[in-house]
């Protein structure tokens, strides 16, 4: 494990050659602190939200507001988890020379912008402020609910690199609830 400031840190999940703020289609997971289910109940292979489960509805659905440079893709709200597609896409500008479609072009050589701005410096107009924004929105009136509402501290999200992928994910996305078993009371995953 790696030392910063003398202390041990985990490793960052993010791919290091990918600025983050660069126009591509995200595919992303976010989990409840220890996987507690908030968001509701499935029911017959559905999703039945709870008041908790319309509030981080309501605010996945709101990210264009607050990121106007953000298009939703499918989404969906679990009982103790969040999976949806974001689509970053900025206009290209004089200093922008990435790709403005909606799929990450392989890394086959870096896009002419330098080394990712990402690390260790403030994050805005990239995924992690767009979670951070999300993730406060949802905490913010969900404890007005439960004060004890958490989410886990890191996020899973995967570059979503051609149509053939971006259709994968889209189904795997639908078909969640179909899929889920209540977790047992010892362990739980999401799905």
């Amino acid at each position: 494990m790696e030392k910063f400031n003398n202390k041990y840190r985990i490793s960052s999940i993010r791919a290091p050659f990918w600025d983050y703020g660069w126009n591509a289609a995200y595919f992303i997971t976010i989990c409840t602190k220890n996987r507690q289910c908030w968001f509701g109940d499935v029911v017959d292979g559905k999703m039945d939200l709870s008041a908790m489960g319309h509030i981080a509805n309501s605010c996945w659905n709101e990210i264009p507001h607050h990121f106007p440079f953000v298009e939703l893709g499918v989404h969906v709200i679990m009982p103790n988890h969040v999976h949806g597609i974001l689509i970053i896409n900025k206009p290209k500008d004089v200093h922008r020379e990435v790709e403005t479609q909606n799929f990450a072009s392989p890394p086959s050589q870096p896009p002419k912008m330098g080394k990712p701005k990402n690390q260790f410096a403030p994050q805005s107009q990239n995924l992690a402020s767009i979670i951070r924004g999300f993730k406060i929105g949802v905490t913010k009136n969900a404890r007005q609910i439960h004060p004890t509402f958490a989410w886990q501290s890191r996020f899973h999200d995967h570059i979503i690199r051609d149509d053939a992928s971006y259709q994968r994910i889209t189904e795997y996305i639908k078909n969640n609830p179909a899929r889920w078993a209540l977790p047992s009371s010892s362990s739980s995953s999401s799905r």
